[in-house]
């Protein structure tokens, strides 16, 4: 697991069942999202950070509706360009940062899954959905992909060419750890046609990474990575994760260090997001690990680490990824953050296409077993609402780092007016600054994108209801 965020559509997605969906968010005003002037934007702004879900506001499909839905969409031509996902739902150990664990890795269980996705792939490559327009993105996840055999992956990324439209310069991203991973296989996926490998490091702090559930030390995850940029077949990414309980500054510090000296191309900073009830937030409770740092903390951590890597060069092109090459695209992320059809394979793969959203069911046994009825294996199926467009816009301007307010009003008429006291508060703050049509976030501002994303969506309801006052939003 190397996202934050795993509940999202275009990847992993929250657990529903077929006929159930993820709790919509409490009701919130524009109001709500107002910050004291005057206060440190980047560590006081809000009390914690939110998480704004990419199903709010979606209407769920009666179960004994789910295949008629299914069987249109799939049938339905698109015109646009997509971006596909393959889930991998194994892992060799449970980390305990991951509230998404599935399956315990058994070596005997890759060729068999293997055997169902490229299945999988063959039987919706001629419809409508898949073949009517090239595919510019493939995100290949998990779990930990890399945890099958070289042979495996290779038929499974042979396939992806055979039976996808894949334009000629598709990004092929693996997923996957240092853990089970070698040059070899490395080279062999490059041979297929991964063009991306991006790598869960988490930190290099060897005792922190024993806390975590990680197998190896610091420095052998730091001499792979440098092995896998010498090799030179692929662009090289990893993911890194502050505010762990026990992270000093110094860890933090080193890790940044680190990622630098190796020449990745690409890297991504994520704050701990502790899952209740999950593993890691057991053993702080229990106090078998220290208290993780605040969200202020986590802020100034944050703030820290963009800064010394845009001094070293580093180019911020999205709030948590920076790159320092022309090899990496990050086409996939960036991708699913303008809401664009994703078309998932494999077991617990989220996607949407033509105004729908679902999962693939994740329970390997019940997909089998659905599949063998005649049935669609998909769970979680539910409408996009009717601001989905203007949705997109605001969660993927935010994230650039230039939010477009004429193009979120040219879909949702009032926008501007119902937000403009919002943005003129937060600019105020320090969260960011106003120019024309568009709005900036400052460095505190994409700390806190989270929250500023839920309160323009806030703003986006009262527009659409007609009250620039602020509303509740379901």
């Amino acid at each position: 697991m190397t996202r934050m965020l795993k509940a999202q559509v275009g990847g992993r997605s929250s657990q529903v069942g077929r006929g159930r969906h993820p709790a919509q968010s409490e009701a919130a005003r524009v109001s709500d999202y107002f910050v004291r002037v005057g206060c440190d934007p980047l560590t006081e702004a809000f009390e914690r950070r939110s998480f704004s879900p990419p199903w709010r506001g979606s209407r769920p499909v009666d179960a004994d509706k789910v295949d008629a839905v299914m069987q249109r969409v799939f049938a339905t031509p698109r015109d646009e360009t997509a971006v596909a996902y393959l889930h991998v739902p194994f892992c060799q150990t449970h980390c305990l940062f991951c509230g998404f664990f599935q399956n315990v890795w058994r070596p005997e269980a890759g060729p068999a899954y293997v055997d169902d996705l490229l299945a999988e792939l063959a039987a919706k490559a001629q419809t409508p959905l898949v073949a009517s327009a090239p595919i510019d993105a493939v995100y290949i996840g998990g779990g930990t992909p890399t945890a099958l055999a070289a042979d495996d992956l290779a038929r499974l990324i042979e396939g992806l060419h055979c039976y996808l439209p894949l334009t000629g310069d598709c990004e092929i991203t693996l997923e996957g750890r240092s853990f089970g991973f070698d040059l070899a296989k490395a080279a062999k996926v490059a041979d297929a046609g991964v063009t991306r490998l991006s790598i869960g490091v988490q930190t290099f702090a060897t005792e922190v990474r024993r806390r975590l559930g990680r197998k190896l030390a610091g420095p052998e995850v730091a001499l792979f990575l440098a092995e896998l940029v010498a090799l030179g077949r692929t662009a090289v990414v990893c993911d890194l994760i502050y505010g762990l309980p026990g992270q000093t500054r110094s860890d933090w510090s080193r890790d940044i260090e680190t990622v630098d000296e190796i020449g990745l191309d690409g890297v991504t900073l994520y704050a701990l997001n502790m899952f209740p009830g999950g593993p890691m937030a057991m053993a702080v409770e229990k106090g078998k690990l220290p208290a993780p740092p605040t969200a202020g903390g986590q802020a100034r951590i944050y703030a820290d680490a963009v800064e010394r890597l845009t001094a070293l060069g580093w180019l911020q092109v999205s709030q948590s990824h920076l790159v320092r090459s022309a090899r990496e695209f990050n086409r996939y992320n960036a991708s699913i953050k303008r809401g664009v059809t994703c078309l998932p394979f494999g077991a617990g793969a989220g996607g949407q296409a033509h105004g729908v959203r679902w999962r693939n069911v994740i329970d390997l046994a019940q997909r089998r077993d659905m599949i063998e009825q005649g049935q669609q294996p998909v769970e979680g199926v539910a409408l996009v609402p009717a601001d989905h467009a203007a949705y997109a816009m605001i969660a993927a301007g935010l994230e650039a780092g230039q939010l477009d307010l004429a193009a979120v009003e040219s879909v949702r008429p009032g926008f501007r007016v119902a937000v403009a006291p919002l943005l003129a508060n937060w600019a105020a703050a320090g969260l960011g600054a106003l120019s024309g049509d568009g709005f900036r976030p400052s460095c505190a501002g994409s700390f806190w994108i989270g929250n500023l994303t839920s309160g323009l969506l806030a703003g986006l309801q009262s527009a659409a209801l007609g009250d620039a006052h602020g509303c509740g939003i379901a």
